[in-house]
């Protein structure tokens, strides 16, 4: 089905948040600057063919869910995403636990596929992940680029956004799909209708670019490599096409009250740079680092139904109550074992193929329009410990938080740099922050106090107060496990959902989430500067 990526209500609301919010994105703490297109001294140049820029329509905004009906059949209840290969929503999901500690685990392999990732403490100042894969399994990549640097920070939006995406047609067909991935490091030039350049940018690392400009019409100039060739041109809506003649490189807008972007789409020869090789080998095929499974996993089972877990072992009073499907070999030098692309996949037909219950997903609403109200969210500092700090950085060309972690060593305690995933090299960026307050206490085996395990409680039937980002803008928000009626009729339980106060269903941004569980005597603070702080404090009693 044709799907839209964006649409004008959206980039409208962008604008307006970005006018007043690009003053500061807290570089200070950051390996390298936050930046945005360079602009140059405008030379005379060669006078541009008169301009008539002709934008396509623009589809209309949709919204999916909350139940399994409101979702088409190609899309990921997980995501509100068009998927691939839909057959694979029969598949149960795939929950892989993984390492954030020690640093030999990082990068990671994989987070950048899992619809959704939960962050949790396990003690003495540590988290880890818990990687929901569900709709499609990771594959390792060597991302086609072109021939200019990779875009590697945030754009920081100060006047109208010119610009957008520019994507790999995979399937030839002119038109964007959700599953398709960006091309980094391609050279864009903007010039004004006399020829003159005004700016020049790359491509981020997944595929956007985009320029500040004023009211006016504009030409905007893709430099192609030798190894990639335009899609055609204006085959389907504005949303999700193509806008580059093939011929010429260039794209026009014209750019007033209304928030034109362009994308383009390539093509890649059979000579694609870099290519793999012997000495340029594709990205081992495995998931993880694997590290052991938390008490957490239990309630986080109840509502992933039918789900397999997959994690390393864990303390003897706890590992018989843990749900398990797989045990990997605990490796504690190397942050965890490995798992096998080919294994996981081998592991979720096996599971499918048990199971003889029905199953959905889908209890969320997806919707690319925002919720009325919030806060201005371009940054979000995460502080577990001194060294286990993170942030997340709004980037509005792609609508997502760009993430950064530190390096745990004591002496550049604070200092952050970009997290990729080690399958692609790609920047982590999920398009929706949550940070769920979550009772939980010391756990007690037997009486005996154990301060390195932590009992949260998300149970069915569960509730609490939680903070959702999207769209660089702070929302305060609810998260539940209760029943519906849906639940009351089925008998099937169904992932954790988010409402406001009165229960009306608060619409996710469509794409990945990242869930971060705190406790709520933790602190999220307005920094007043557009920046919030979300600092974790432990349960009384833990290490």
């Amino acid at each position: 089905m044709k799907r839209a990526r964006k649409n004008l209500f959206l980039i409208l609301f962008a604008l307006i948040a970005g006018l007043a919010i690009t003053s500061c994105l807290g570089q200070d703490n950051f390996d390298s600057p936050v930046l945005t297109s360079t602009a140059i001294t405008p030379t005379q140049g060669t006078p541009l063919p008169t301009l008539s820029p002709t934008p396509q329509g623009f589809a209309s905004p949709f919204t999916y869910g909350p139940d399994p009906q409101d979702f088409p059949a190609d899309v990921n209840p997980l995501t509100g995403l068009q998927l691939k290969d839909p057959s694979l929503l029969s598949t149960p999901a795939m929950m892989m636990s993984i390492s954030h500690f020690p640093v030999a685990a990082r990068p990671q392999a994989g987070l950048s596929f899992a619809p959704w990732v939960f962050e949790f403490s396990i003690t003495e100042g540590a988290t880890r992940f818990l990687g929901v894969f569900y709709g499609a399994f990771p594959e390792p990549e060597i991302p086609v680029t072109g021939d200019c640097a990779v875009r590697r920070e945030p754009f920081v939006q100060t006047s109208t956004i010119l610009g957008s995406r520019i994507w790999l047609d995979e399937n030839q067909n002119g038109m964007q799909e959700d599953y398709e991935k960006g091309v980094g490091g391609i050279c864009v030039n903007l010039y004004d209708p006399s020829g003159q350049m005004l700016q020049q940018t790359t491509s981020d690392s997944n595929g956007y670019y985009g320029f500040n400009v004023q009211p006016g019409i504009y030409s905007v100039e893709f430099k192609l490599p030798a190894w990639l060739s335009f899609t055609e041109k204006n085959v389907g809506d504005e949303n999700q096409d193509s806008d580059v003649d093939p011929a010429t490189g260039r794209a026009e807008a014209e750019v007033g009250s209304a928030l034109p972007y362009l994308d383009a789409g390539l093509i890649p020869s059979e000579k694609v740079n870099p290519p793999v090789s012997e000495s340029n080998p594709l990205p081992a095929a495995e998931v993880g680092p694997i590290r052991s499974g938390r008490l957490i996993y239990i309630d986080i089972h109840d509502f992933f139904p039918s789900s397999c877990f997959v994690f390393a072992s864990a303390t003897p009073q706890i590992l018989p109550m843990l749900p398990q499907c797989y045990l990997v070999p605990h490796d504690e030098a190397s942050g965890g074992a490995m798992v096998t692309i080919e294994k996981m996949k081998a592991l979720a037909e096996e599971n499918r193929d048990s199971r003889s219950d029905d199953f959905t997903y889908a209890s969320n609403v997806f919707s690319e329009t925002p919720p009325a109200g919030g806060l201005v969210a371009n940054k979000i500092d995460v502080y577990v410990a001194y060294l286990n700090q993170s942030a997340w950085v709004y980037d509005p060309l792609s609508g997502s938080y760009w993430r950064y972690v530190d390096d745990t060593v004591f002496e550049n305690a604070g200092i952050l740099h970009p997290e990729i995933d080690r399958l692609t090299g790609r920047q982590l960026q999920f398009e929706n922050i949550i940070v769920l307050e979550v009772e939980q206490e010391v756990y007690k085996y037997k009486g005996e106090v154990m301060p390195a395990i932590l009992e949260p409680y998300m149970e069915l039937g569960s509730g609490g107060f939680a903070y959702l980002f999207r769209d660089g803008m702070k929302y305060d928000i609810r998260w539940s496990t209760q029943a519906h009626d849906y639940e009351k009729e089925t008998g099937q339980a169904r992932p954790i959902y988010f409402v406001d106060a009165e229960g009306n269903p608060v619409p996710l941004k469509p794409g990945r989430t990242w869930l971060f569980v705190s406790t709520p005597y933790s602190f999220v603070t307005n920094q007043m500067d557009g920046s919030w702080n979300v600092r974790f404090m432990p349960p009384e009693g833990s290490q």
